[in-house]
């Protein structure tokens, strides 16, 4: 078994990573930002923020979640000056969860140059002080995981969709939480979905949401159905849904979570990331980074992404695992990928041999082992506005 360490944080949480976020808190301190982290690449330190200057209880709640993450050991955030972010509460909540934590203004350090030798400064002594922090044993029933999938094809819901849903079947009965979302892409598989909630109330809801998502992408005239995925062999939302699905795998559900919320126990749960209520910023969703960022904000320390047609994109914060379902675009892009779920279709390993070998990388990033997106440089961060969701009603349940 793999020797899995974690940096121990105040609320008893663990991280697998320990990075530094230099986090803008307007689009305006993006660029000093990102020089920052250009000035320290040895120092995992990466780019994160929101671009929004009007207020945002979303985003704010999503900064919070984000900087003060089981990855997180310290965190720098960047301000223009003028901004509406409430930047001075962010920093108190970054404090109070015991993380080093400091705010620059553009406007009162002096501008781009002193602001970006300023912050380099910073987040080097941080590194400094964070490399002397001695990590901790940790266990499968400590890891967070999410799971996406993007660049669907036909091959993901015969390979690596299921085969993911293996993975969270066996981190799950080890008492692991474990996050899947795409509510837009679950239509058609509510009722079947529902079955396995854990309490009649939370049947209900399941259903509920899914219904919701439909109507959100009746209104906004547009589904989650690409031209990639009707290249790749599917033909409708309803088809798509049923891979998308299969990576849940068969554990009871526990409970509905909103972007931002912590499952709280151990068990599987279903992050619904459709507002309630007419649309007032667009899709849900935009791309798949911005998905993934939403299961990093609610604890994930990695997120499993299965991808048919391939996608090359990684995350700030927590680690993203590729899973390549279609054993073509595994051959031309292997240096993107972690596991060939293909080879099941090749007849040369089952879904249960291709599970187990994703449970075995997830295990492996908390012992020292990386990601190919990790080793490649890739950081992706997407966080827009969103109308901010009421809490969903009653579905949790105890472990």
């Amino acid at each position: 078994m793999t020797d899995m360490t974690g940096w121990l944080r105040s609320d008893g949480r663990k991280g697998i990573r320990n990075t530094i976020p230099v986090a803008y808190t307007v689009e305006c301190a993006h660029h000093v930002c990102t020089r920052i982290v250009q000035g320290c690449a040895d120092q995992d330190a990466q780019v994160i923020g929101f671009s929004g200057c009007f207020p945002s209880g979303y985003g704010e709640d999503m900064m919070t979640a984000l900087c003060t993450h089981p990855n997180v050991g310290a965190v720098l955030l960047v301000s223009l000056g003028c901004e509406n972010f409430r930047k001075t509460e962010l920093m108190n909540r970054i404090a109070a969860s015991g993380r080093p934590v400091e705010l620059m203004t553009i406007q009162e350090v002096g501008g781009t140059r002193a602001t970006i030798e300023a912050g380099a400064q910073w987040v080097r002594a941080q590194r400094a002080a964070l490399d002397t922090l001695p990590k901790v044993p940790m266990s499968a029933s400590e890891l967070v995981i999410g799971t996406i999938c993007g660049g669907s094809d036909a091959t993901s819901g015969l390979t690596g969709n299921p085969a993911a849903g293996r993975a969270f079947d066996r981190l799950v009965a080890e008492g692991g939480t474990c996050i899947f979302e795409e509510t837009g892409e679950l239509i058609g598989c509510e009722h079947v979905m529902a079955a396995r909630a854990a309490t009649p109330e939370l049947e209900t809801e399941l259903v509920a949401t899914v219904e919701k998502a439909a109507r959100y992408y009746s209104a906004m005239g547009y589904g989650s159905f690409s031209q990639g995925n009707a290249t790749g062999g599917l033909s409708t939302i309803e088809e798509k849904s049923l891979g998308a699905y299969a990576k849940s795998g068969s554990s009871r559900i526990s409970g509905i979570i909103r972007p931002a919320q912590q499952p709280g126990s151990g068990g599987l749960f279903l992050l619904d990331v459709v507002p309630d209520g007419p649309p007032k910023f667009g899709f849900p969703n935009i791309n798949d980074t911005a998905e993934i960022v939403e299961l990093i904000s609610c604890g994930a320390h990695a997120v499993i992404f299965v991808t048919g047609r391939g996608s090359v994109v990684g995350s700030a914060i927590s680690p993203v695992l590729k899973v390549c379902a279609n054993p073509q675009t595994y051959d031309r892009m292997s240096d993107d990928m972690d596991v060939n779920a293909g080879r099941i279709l090749s007849g040369e390993a089952t879904l249960d041999e291709v599970g187990d070998e994703i449970y075995r990388k997830l295990l492996s990033l908390a012992a020292g082992g990386t990601t190919a997106s990790e080793d490649l440089g890739h950081r992706e961060f997407v966080l827009t506005y969103k109308e901010q969701s009421r809490p969903e009603p009653g579905c949790h349940v105890a472990a």
